[in-house]
């Protein structure tokens, strides 16, 4: 039992830090629509500093493993757990689709980040570690290359739809995560109904704002 509500409150946390991660990469990620130098100089800051690249990006990469291994755990045990009359019942009586998707959603999260690392985190790492370039110039022209990157992966359609419906399944799984992260912590106070409608506007927000950004490149490049 004590080990159950250990999993549960760490991938509770796990879930905490990186939709912290996530509002900070919408952050960045916005100044793109509104200015390539913003962007470009915030690109550059994130990329080059010391603390970001070689403590933060480690952690980070350690926090994005350690939920989805954690998901898949506490989905397995769950599986195991429950009584064979369980089938008979009507699962849509007493839950919602995306709490009893949330592995599906989960999954297919996964698969959109080893296509987002393709696009943006593997060059990123060629660039600088392999090629030794951390000017973040463009080569034989003046200025910062990461806002003409950003444009140029969002000029087919096919990727800009991918991405899009990758964030509404990120949409999906944080109406349901967000409030069972704070409930597995232990957060069920006066708090609650206010943590929940906060919760509810992330959901929607911040992938919606993701959405924004890629159509909004799509278009301004074409």
């Amino acid at each position: 039992m004590k080990t159950s509500i250990a999993r549960k409150v760490s991938m509770a946390l796990s879930a905490l830090f990186l939709m912290v991660f996530l509002l900070q990469h919408f952050a960045i990620n916005i100044t793109s629509v509104f200015s390539s130098e913003i962007f470009n100089d915030l690109s550059h800051f994130m990329g080059t500093n010391f603390a970001i690249q070689y403590i933060m990006q480690p952690i980070l990469i350690f926090g994005v493993v350690f939920h989805f291994v954690m998901g898949f755990i506490l989905e397995i045990k769950n599986k195991q757990s429950r009584n064979i009359k369980y089938v008979k019942n009507n699962g849509g009586a007493n839950s919602s689709w995306m709490s009893r998707n949330m592995i599906v959603s989960g999954f297919l999260i996964l698969t959109f980040m080893g296509l987002h690392f393709y696009d943006f985190w593997i060059p990123e790492l060629k660039t600088k570690f392999i090629e030794g370039d951390w000017t973040g110039m463009i080569e034989g022209e003046k200025g910062l290359r990461y806002f003409a990157e950003l444009q140029h992966k969002f000029v087919s359609p096919i990727r800009v739809g991918i991405y899009c419906v990758a964030f509404v399944f990120l949409s999906l799984h944080l109406l349901h995560g967000f409030s069972s992260a704070f409930q597995s912590v232990g957060a069920n106070n006066k708090y609650t109904r206010a943590l929940s409608k906060f919760g509810v506007a992330y959901a929607i927000l911040i992938p919606l704002g993701f959405i924004v950004i890629a159509l909004f490149h799509h278009f301004n490049h074409c």
